[in-house]
């Protein structure tokens, strides 16, 4: 069995839904996030709705300022569980990173 289709039982396992549902964060952050993650942090935060999610210390200001996709997955994470936007926000995240080493080799290699 292939390691997709692992994790594939482990979602319909514990719950995945194919539904794109929002509980306690907004639907516009859901899709905010996805193009400005950093943005979308700092609208949350000033408006209060990272207040029930109690991100208190250094590391979640770490993470919001190094790596705000890892936040953002984190924060749907607590707040869904594995769900269709936890994926979307995973997929958008795993090509952003792999996109964003290629662009910095080939700058580089114009040097």
């Amino acid at each position: 069995m292939g390691m997709a289709a692992v994790v594939w039982q482990e979602m319909v396992g514990h719950g995945f839904s194919l539904a794109l549902v929002s509980h306690r964060l907004p639907f516009w952050f859901l899709v905010f996030a996805l193009f400005l993650p950093r943005v979308s942090l700092v609208v949350a935060w000033l408006q209060g709705i990272l207040i029930p999610f109690h991100l208190l210390g250094w590391i979640p200001l770490i993470f919001a300022i190094l790596l705000p996709r890892a936040l953002v997955l984190y924060l749907i994470y607590l707040d869904q569980g594995l769900s269709l936007w936890f994926v979307i926000h995973l997929i958008v995240a795993i090509l952003v990173w792999l996109g964003g080493g290629h662009t910095y080799r080939s700058r580089r290699g114009d040097l």
